[in-house]
């Protein structure tokens, strides 16, 4: 499983450098378009997630990064934070 979330996040982190450098130096015509959709769909989805799983990552030690984290990778970081059964109690 580790394995798997690693290759996500490095894919993940592939797309975003891709829609980056679609906003310095746009592709062509109608493939600028769906690369910006596509980058705005998926800052969707993962905003979406940190609505979702605001209480799991306020037990966070570091909540703030943590969702700046989700907000980069999604599911894939979510997966490798602790349950709320493993999460330590304060």
């Amino acid at each position: 499983m580790k394995v798997f979330c690693g290759f996500g996040r490095l894919l993940t982190l592939l797309f975003w450098l891709v829609v980056l450098v679609n906003l310095v130096l746009p592709f062509v015509y109608p493939l600028h378009l769906l690369v910006n959709l596509a980058g705005a769909l998926l800052l969707a989805v993962h905003l979406l997630e940190v609505l979702l799983f605001r209480a799991i990552l306020r037990r966070s030690p570091v909540p703030g990064r943590e969702r700046l984290r989700v907000l980069l990778f999604g599911i894939f970081h979510l997966q490798t934070l602790p349950t709320a059964a493993e999460a330590p109690h304060a």
